[in-house]
């Protein structure tokens, strides 16, 4: 996983490309007919249902704008919110407290969205011991403000990138030719660069699975794409050997059973493909 001071660097990325995109040299719809003098107040008002995330980003959009804008909050991040709620308030000049409203709409809906989801997995997944984990299938440019919706919604992340972790899946091992010269390849590749990285390989069936097995400093095989009987045989025969971890396809009338197999985590790329944005409204008072 990357590194806070990582993050942190891909959260200030986002909004000042994003400002870049949607300022560019000056809101002049702002401009025209506000005073720069003009001081006003908003509120962040909820016009749907689930868990509303990105109550933090928007701080921190405010806080790129204007320091001078205040912001009162009023439900927190992870918490469940209905029609009618009010998140927060920010106060201050009027042209920034506008000139920062489509980036924090966008980026609260999306967030709120996926956190929605997640949630939704996890309490399809409570007492069953295994954790819901998104993938890199995201929005490109805002990768860190999905994943951190993931974590606000209670699922875990798994690698970020291409560059945080080694995943060897089915075109890695059939690019390298086989399973067994894929895995070697990668460890002599780790400690020729003196990388620490964690590895994961895929199996496509149970006698991919046995094949994995035989290579010791495996972090974690991913089944994928088996049936229930199939992934409680591949659990069994891994033990405690390493993790395992089970996709494709996945939902939510089928994700209780695959964690009834006893898998260690099941990863969706649903979490971040396939949500409607809640409906949010930055609106003065």
């Amino acid at each position: 996983m990357i590194s806070k001071e990582q993050f942190d660097k891909e959260i200030a990325g986002i909004i000042s490309n994003a400002i870049r995109e949607d300022v560019g040299d000056g809101d002049h719809s702002s401009l025209a007919c506000i005073p720069h003098t003009a001081q006003g107040k908003a509120k962040l008002l909820v016009k749907d249902k689930g868990v509303i995330a990105g109550v933090e980003f928007a701080k921190m959009v405010f806080e790129y704008i204007d320091s001078n804008l205040q912001v009162e909050t009023i439900i927190n991040d992870g918490s469940t919110v209905k029609y009618g709620d009010i998140v927060f308030y920010v106060s201050g000049s009027s042209q920034s407290i506008l000139k920062a409203e489509r980036l924090v709409l966008n980026a609260m809906q999306r967030m709120s969205a996926i956190a929605t989801k997640t949630k939704q997995f996890v309490d399809l997944l409570e007492g069953t011991g295994t954790k819901i984990l998104d993938t890199r299938k995201t929005t490109p440019g805002i990768r860190a403000l999905e994943k951190w919706a993931v974590k606000i919604g209670g699922g875990q992340n798994h690698r970020f990138a291409l560059y945080d972790m080694i995943m060897l899946k089915d075109n890695h091992i059939d690019f390298a030719g086989g399973i067994t010269k894929a895995i070697d390849k990668t460890k002599q590749y780790l400690k020729d660069n003196q990388k620490d990285l964690k590895i994961i390989v895929e199996a496509r069936n149970l006698s991919e699975i046995q094949e994995i097995l035989e290579s010791e400093g495996i972090y974690r095989i991913l089944i994928d794409n088996f049936n229930y009987e199939d992934t409680k045989k591949a659990v069994a025969m891994i033990g405690n050997q390493c993790l395992t971890e089970s996709s494709g396809g996945i939902t939510e009338k089928t994700i209780r059973k695959y964690a009834e197999c006893g898998v260690n985590y099941i990863s969706s790329g649903a979490l971040t493909h396939s949500v409607y944005n809640m409906d949010l409204s930055l609106k003065a008072v």
